[in-house]
């Protein structure tokens, strides 16, 4: 008795490479909900609420100051090798160069080209927002600041808020924004909350941004994420405006072999006039009407009455030397 061999946990992963044979029909694009209208709502005011603390020289500043002078770098030194590695995951060349990579295989596999697009749209929303805050205030960073105790103001900076802890949270985010199932969407979000949080802590234990730009940047990173529902029909009509393109360049592609003569103008056959061969035998007149004349060969024809049965070569049958032509008197036998 013959039984099938049960897939084992790489043959499932081998599976989950290949290609499906068409779009999945169960994955959801996330709509701007109510729920989610008042969660963007809540921290756009607490990203006000961050920017004006900042300008009146708050509490927050004084933190700043604060953590400034407490080096953390000097304190746990024997870390700053692990950190000048990890806050590479804040950067925007490798993560960008990552994530393409992954929802690049997704868009393959799924036969769509949401997954790049919605990174797309979502970096080109970081440049835009997080790129005007940082050169509209022009914040000096800790290693550039003047004065003890001020807010660094427009100065000529461009760390508030901080690039890298947005670019984190919007590039990692995106993996769970785009997750197909619930559970991966939990996980997901869990391991981008994680790296962007370490991120950010990373830029202060180095030095390179104040406290109120890390989280000023962790807002706003989350701001562009909750807003993507509403870009959701510029990245439908985006893609099906590139399959669109996709399928003329084919069809222009398919039919570009050079065509014999004017297409729609049939070729005219003309007699040949110059022949000295004798014309064809006349057709015999109980043809039907609808059956099409036969055309013989070049050169002249005998008659059917005229020819005499020749044996095929490899024939098995013996010669009839008996038979005689049609239309002629066989000889009387003896």
């Amino acid at each position: 008795m013959r039984t099938e061999r049960k897939p084992t946990r790489l043959d499932r992963v081998f599976a989950r490479l290949d290609r499906e044979p068409e779009r999945p029909a169960h994955i959801g694009v996330p709509r701007m909900s109510r729920h989610r209208v008042v969660l963007f709502g809540a921290t756009l005011a607490f990203y006000l609420a961050i920017v004006w603390a900042v300008l009146i020289t708050s509490w927050l500043v004084r933190l700043d100051w604060q953590v400034m002078f407490f080096r953390p770098y000097q304190q746990w030194s024997e870390i700053h090798a692990f950190v000048d590695y990890y806050v590479v995951l804040g950067q925007r060349g490798p993560t960008a160069v990552m994530v393409a990579a992954w929802l690049g295989w997704r868009s393959w596999r799924q036969h769509t080209l949401r997954p790049l697009l919605a990174l797309g749209v979502s970096l080109l929303l970081l440049n835009v927002t997080v790129g005007a805050a940082k050169y509209g205030m022009g914040r000096l960073g800790p290693h550039y600041a003047t004065e003890i105790g001020s807010n660094e103001m427009w100065l000529g900076g461009d760390i508030f808020p901080s690039g890298h802890t947005a670019n984190a949270v919007v590039t990692w985010g995106i993996l769970a924004y785009l997750a197909s199932t619930p559970r991966a969407r939990r996980w997901l979000s869990a391991l981008s909350a994680v790296v962007s949080l370490g991120v950010g802590l990373s830029t202060v234990y180095i030095g390179t941004h104040w406290l109120s730009d890390v989280v000023l940047g962790w807002v706003a990173g989350l701001l562009i994420l909750l807003a993507l529902p509403w870009f959701e029909p510029v990245i439908a009509r985006a893609e099906a405006r590139i399959l669109g393109l996709r399928d003329s360049w084919r069809a222009r592609g398919s039919g570009m072999a050079p065509a014999a003569g004017p297409v729609g103008q049939p070729v005219v056959l003309k007699p040949l006039t110059d022949r000295a061969d004798p014309a064809p035998e006349p057709l015999h007149a109980g043809r039907p009407a609808g059956r099409p004349p036969a055309y013989l060969a070049p050169g002249p024809h005998t008659t059917r009455a005229e020819r005499t049965p020749v044996t095929p070569a490899g024939s098995r049958r013996p010669p009839h030397s008996e038979r005689h032509p049609r239309g002629t008197t066989p000889a009387s036998r003896p």
